[in-house]
Formats: C-alpha cells, structure tokens, sequence
C-alpha cells in the first residue's frame, strides 16, 4: 500500500496537466482514428487518469473503509472496460481527473507562520547573579532571576522592572503601535521590545510559560482545531454508490441487457457533481484577486459565505497604525498655539520615540519644513525629552517629566487633557522655562473609508465587532464614530481567542481581519482569517486564509458578497448536475442512452456547470449603504 501511495503522490500538479494533455489527445485519437493504431488510444486516458483514481478507492477502502465518490467512479471504469466500451471509460476517467486537478488548484501552499513566531522567541538574556552579568540561554533563566535588558533587545521572559524607567513596543501582544512608557513595578512580557532605556527585571514566568510561548501554542492549537470542509460529492458518496449499484443490478435484473446497467453506472458517475464546487471557487478566487485579495485556502471563500460577524482589529486595519496630531492647546494667553507647537517640534527633533517622531513629522507636513535648532537635547526614557529651543528651556513629555521638574497639573490642564484622553489620544505635555505651557494631543488616524466600510458590511448582513487593545473610553469612541456596536476593549492574543471561540461556539461564525502578530491566534480560530498583506506582519499573513495584498478596507463588502454568490452558483450547479444524472439514468433504463452517449452527456453537462460558474469571474456585489 505503501507503494502505491507514493506513486499516486508522485509529481505534484505538473504531473498532473502532463496527464490530463496527453489523455486529452488519446480521447480525440480515439475518436477520429487519424493513426492506425494496434489498441483504441482511449487506453491511454484510461491507464494514466483511470488507474489512479482505482488505486485510490482501493487504498481508502482497504485502509479505512472510506467510500468516496471515486469508488463509484473505479467500478463505472471497470465495467465499461469489461463490456469493451473503452471511450467511456476513458472519458470518464479524464472528467473526473480535471475535477481532481481543480480542486488541488485550490488546495493551500503550505505556510511558515508558527515558525516565523518561533524565530521572534528570544535566545538569549543578561542575567545579573552575585553581581555579575552573565548571557544565558533564555531557557536557563529561573523564577526569580535578575535580569538586565538594553535599548533595543527584546525581553527574554515575562516579569516585573525593579529599576529604570523605559519604552516597551507591545505590538506583539497587544498590536498597539505606540510603545509604552514603565517604570519600577511594572509588568513586562517576553517577546516585547525594549526601545529605549536600560532597565533591571525579575523574572517571574520563564520557558514554556512565558507570553510568547503561550502564543505560539494558541497558534498551533487554533490552527489544529479548524475543521476542513468536505467536497460534497464526497460526503453524498456513499448513497450514491448505493443508489448507482441497486439501479444497475435492478436494470440487468429485469432486462437482462448489461450494457443498460453499465451505461447507469456511467451516467451516475458523479462528474459534474465534482466540478462543481471547485470550478466555481477557482472563478470566485480570480475574481476576489481582481479586487486585492490573495484567497490562500481553497474552502476560504465557501468557509466565509457562512460567517455572521466579522471581527475588526484596530490598528493598521481601520486606521492608519500612524500616529497624528489632533489638537495643539496652549493654556497660556500669551502664547499662540503655532509657537507652542514650533517649540515641541524643536524639542522633538532629534528624538527617536515614535510619539517625538510623530510630533516632528506633522509639524513639517503642516508646512514647515523647517525645524527650530535644539540645543543641549535630552532624551529621558519613560519621560519625555528636554531642550533648549529658540533660547527657552522646553520640556516634552508625560505628567511624570513634570513632576520631576516641579511643574504642576492645574484643574483646568487636567480637564481639557481629560476630554482627549476619553478619546483615546496620547497627550504631551510642554513646560516652557519651568512653567505648563500647553499639551498636544495625538491619536491614530481612521482610515477615510472605514465608516463607509462598516455600513457596508452590515448591509450585507454581517454583524461588525471591534477587537483592540486599547484602554475602554479609547475604544468606545472608535467605536461611535464607525457605527459599530459591540466593542471589546484591553485584549490581549488570548483574549481575542476566546472572543472569537465564544461567538463560534454559540453557532456564530466568525471572520476575523487583523494585521498584527498578536492577531495570528485570533486569525487562525476564526472560520476565516484575512490579513492585512500591506502593512500587516509576514506572521499574521502566514496565519490567515485571505490576504488583503493592498490593504484596501473598501473591497471587504465586495468578497462577502462574493463568497455568497458563489455559494448561490454552487447550490445550482450540483441542482443542475443531480437532475442531468437522474434524468439520465431514466434514459439508460429504458435503453436510449449508451454508454458512451451517456459518457458525452456527463461531458455536455460537466461544460455547463464550468460555463456558469465562470460567470462569477465578472461578479460585481458591492452596494452603497443607504
């Protein structure tokens, strides 16, 4: 069996077009008969296509007990050859080989993402023992080792800062691209990056328990518990073998003429029953690729015409994963909010935080493309920065910057910050020459279209759910102004699993779209996951069904409406095809068809349902919410 296992798996998909040519060839050799030939060429399909699916039914049945639609198809070939009907057989074997060749098409290439997460695991750690540091395989740290962790490392395993102030990037836990500034007390967790600032730890969750190890495990174990959808020919296969065999052994039975029960086993072979679905999924995918999106599993699309809410990441999916400045507020009368915000963008010029970044990056977009010279620049990680700035003493960055200098918060600062934090913006704060100057409040930009987006996608009968990581009032509000309404705020990868697991487990299906690596868990539990492919990590993308290569929201709506359709278009294909092979059998019953018309009508048959189904190659579904 062994043997004959690697010799069906031999060759892949070229082996296969190699077969179907120069089967195609014998059949029209068989036909025409332009060469004197010692055997009917129609051998060659019957050898080349037919042997392998008999093998195959053989293997399932002796193996497993597995009847599928080709054992249907193994005793349709051995009777027509029996019988000396070899164009039958052959053509048959032919059909039935292109449905095969169809259906691998869209079969998945295999993906990398739980090892491109394995290789964000990090190797090593500085690890302080009797005052020495040390560099240790990160799986020898302990509980309760000491650890020290430069600018720009990432963070070996989970634990608690004991000393030194710092800027975490979560992005892989949380897929917030702003990072966090942490001090003493504060947790902290493996495979995060430490950006700026040196700072000391204690280990409390190492190896197997630590957070990136627990992520690659959600990958693995959602991945492992999505369930493959079976091709319906398949499923239906054994009454059809049934239903076949007692019709042919009845036929003979009574009529007493073989070639009427071989031409029903023909006739039922289950040839435009398989092309069915996997023509119309190969139509729908080239549609779905005309509109951005790279479908990576064959069932995706079959998997999505059956999903009843869509679950929004936040960043980098509906908004732009770039900082931006909202709002320059000076709280002093006699300074302008232009030249509060020249003196931030001056102070921020040599800055390496994002936020800094951001801030220098507007200011120029704004249309000053020159930046005011700082002087005596200070970077203060998990503060701010200070710097001197057209000869004033300027300071830039959270409440705790100020304290140190001895700038007080009034009431009314606290307040107007208050109503831009309950946003969801970043505030930072400037103190001019030791005294509150104003703040600047920067937030994550919506992408234009991602209200339209969400109408979009209700009037399709999805219910939208937004996931982040965000802190509540932040998430509410994205929500308002998007029109969604069930918000889950502060989730971490787990998190967005059990979301998801607790929607699909009440018979929900769930699309899930995202772009970061903390969204891989979350994108493979879904019934379909659809990855940013632009701006989203290798890993996410590795972890979805569909890819969404140019990040274009706007066509979301259009592949939902697609996958439905081509739900509609298969439903009427396998109608079409059951009826074409019932009324064909009443045909051969009573001696009209033979088995090599009954073999042409499958062909005729098998033509219709491709025809039909490359009607979806020019499908256009998106409408405009009213």
């Amino acid at each position: 069996m062994k043997a004959l296992q690697k010799f069906l798996d031999w060759g892949g998909t070229r082996k296969d077009v190699a077969l179907l040519v120069l089967s195609g060839l014998s059949l029209l050799l068989s036909i025409f008969h332009p060469l004197p030939l010692p055997f009917d060429a129609a051998w060659v399909a019957i050898v080349l296509c037919g042997v392998p699916i008999v093998l195959e039914a053989v293997i399932g049945l002796v193996t497993e007990f597995d009847i599928k639609a080709d054992v249907l198809v193994s005793i349709a070939l051995i009777a027509s050859v029996i019988i000396g009907e070899d164009f039958a057989a052959g053509e048959v074997a032919f059909i039935m080989q292109l449905g095969g060749l169809l259906e691998d098409l869209t079969v998945a290439r295999a993906r990398a993402g739980i090892e491109r997460l394995v290789k964000l695991t990090p190797r090593t750690a500085r690890v302080l023992r009797e005052g020495k540091e040390t560099i240790l395989p990160a799986e020898q740290v302990q509980v309760g080792d000491r650890l020290r962790v430069l600018p720009g490392e990432t963070i070996p395993v989970d634990g608690t800062i004991l000393s030194g102030q710092t800027s975490i990037n979560q992005a892989v836990m949380t897929g917030e691209s702003l990072p966090v500034d942490l001090g003493p007390g504060d947790p902290v967790s493996s495979g995060t990056v430490n950006q700026f600032g040196a700072f000391e730890m204690e280990a409390s969750r190492v190896g197997e328990d630590s957070s990136i190890q627990r992520m690659i495990r959600l990958v693995q174990s959602a991945d492992a518990g999505k369930a493959k959808i079976v091709g319906l020919a398949d499923r239906w296969a054994t009454w059809i073998v049934v239903i076949a065999l007692t019709a042919a052994a009845v036929t003979w039975a009574v009529t007493g003429e073989i070639i009427r029960a071989v031409t029903i086993l023909v006739v039922f072979c289950p040839c435009a029953l398989v092309l069915a679905t996997p023509t119309a999924i190969m139509a729908a995918i080239g549609n779905a690729t005309k509109h951005g999106f790279l479908v990576r599993e064959g069932d995706a699309l079959e998997r999505l015409s059956k999903v009843s809410h869509i679950t929004f990441d936040k960043t980098g999916t509906l908004t732009f994963g770039r900082p931006q400045v909202v709002q320059v507020k000076s709280l002093d009368a006699a300074l302008s909010p232009s030249q509060l915000y020249a003196w931030a963008a001056g102070a921020e010029a040599r800055s390496e935080h994002p936020l800094g970044k951001a801030i220098v990056r507007c200011y120029q977009e704004a249309g000053h493309p020159q930046l005011p010279e700082p002087e005596d620049f200070q970077m203060l990680p998990g503060r701010g920065v200070r710097a001197q700035v057209q000869g004033t003493h300027v300071l830039a960055g959270n409440p705790a910057l100020l304290r140190e200098a001895g700038v007080a918060l009034s009431p009314q600062a606290e307040q107007a910050a208050g109503e831009f934090l309950s946003q969801g913006c970043t505030v930072v704060y400037l103190a001019a020459d030791g005294k509150l100057a104003g703040f600047l409040a920067l937030a994550d930009t919506l992408r234009p279209d991602a209200a339209q987006t969400i109408a979009q996608v209700k009037a399709a009968g999805v219910t939208p759910v937004l996931l982040t990581g965000d802190h509540q009032e932040a998430a509410q509000a994205i929500a308002r102004q998007l029109g969604i309404g069930q918000v889950k705020w502060s989730c971490l990868p787990q998190d967005k699993l059990d979301i998801i697991d607790g929607y699909q487990g009440r018979g929900q299906p769930v699309c899930m779209i995202g772009d970061g690596i903390n969204d891989a868990p979350a994108l493979k539990k879904a019934q379909v996951g659809i990855a940013m492919g632009g701006i989203g990590s290798d890993i996410a993308v590795d972890a979805a069904d569909i890819a969404l290569v140019n990040d274009d929201i706007r066509q979301v709506p259009h592949l939902l409406r697609l996958a439905k359709r081509m739900m509609a278009v298969i439903q009427c294909n396998l109608s079409f095809s059951m009826g074409l092979n019932f009324l064909a059998i009443l045909l051969a019953i009573t001696g009209i068809l033979n088995p090599v018309v009954g073999a042409l009508v499958h062909n005729a048959g098998s033509v219709v349902v491709i025809v039909h189904s490359a009607f979806l190659l020019r499908f256009r579904g998106v409408k405009k919410a009213g």
